[in-house]
């Protein structure tokens, strides 16, 4: 008996605001917000939520800067290559099927002070979502030069190379993001198609 009334009840204070009326002083009932809105083609008058930038060609260059001590560097993506050979392949090396070896080449430079830079803030980033981070592996025969693992790179000094990473054979990466704490948001470059 105590399961059923608490069920009655329960279902009771969901129906009730579903049921109840609104009315107006002299108790006609009230229009609803859609018929009492005039219909307009000009937009709202609240601000448009923010449009997202478009991703950036290969060969622009994004800045960052360093708050704690004013280093100022700029990052770009030079090229992208899928389908690289390697003295072992990268279904082997990650226990995967499918995958094959790309690299990205990259340039980072410093223009302001001595920086910090590294190939793990570069991320491929696929349109259902998958994002794929830099191969912690290196072979000899890995495409040349490399791009460091971390180096410090002093004013005026650039660094540049290729990043290896283990993906699809069958998909191509639509961005590379550049996932850096020194920005607020990542900077993403377009990948052309092949």
């Amino acid at each position: 008996m105590r399961i059923r009334t608490t069920a009655v009840l329960a279902a009771s204070l969901i129906l009730l605001p579903l049921t109840a009326c609104s009315s107006s002083p002299d108790d006609k009932p009230a229009a609803s917000p859609a018929a009492a809105a005039p219909s307009s083609s000009a937009p709202p008058s609240a601000s448009p939520s923010p449009t997202r930038a478009t991703p950036l060609a290969f060969g622009q260059s994004v800045t960052t800067s360093a708050a704690e001590d004013g280093s100022v560097a700029t990052a770009t993506i030079i090229g992208y290559q899928q389908g690289i050979r390697a003295q072992q392949s990268a279904d082997k090396e990650n226990g995967t099927d499918g995958y094959v070896w790309a690299a990205l080449e990259l340039k980072v430079c410093s223009t302001k002070g001595t920086i910090d830079t590294s190939r793990f803030p570069w991320v491929l980033s696929y349109p259902d979502g998958v994002r794929i981070e830099p191969s912690g592996t290196t072979f000899g025969d890995f495409p040349k030069p490399e791009y460091p693992i971390e180096a410090k790179v002093k004013e005026g000094d650039c660094v540049r190379g290729k990043t290896v990473f283990a993906v699809p054979s069958a998909q191509r990466p639509t961005k590379v993001l550049y996932t850096t704490q020194l920005l607020p948001e990542p900077a993403e470059w377009a990948v052309p198609p092949a």
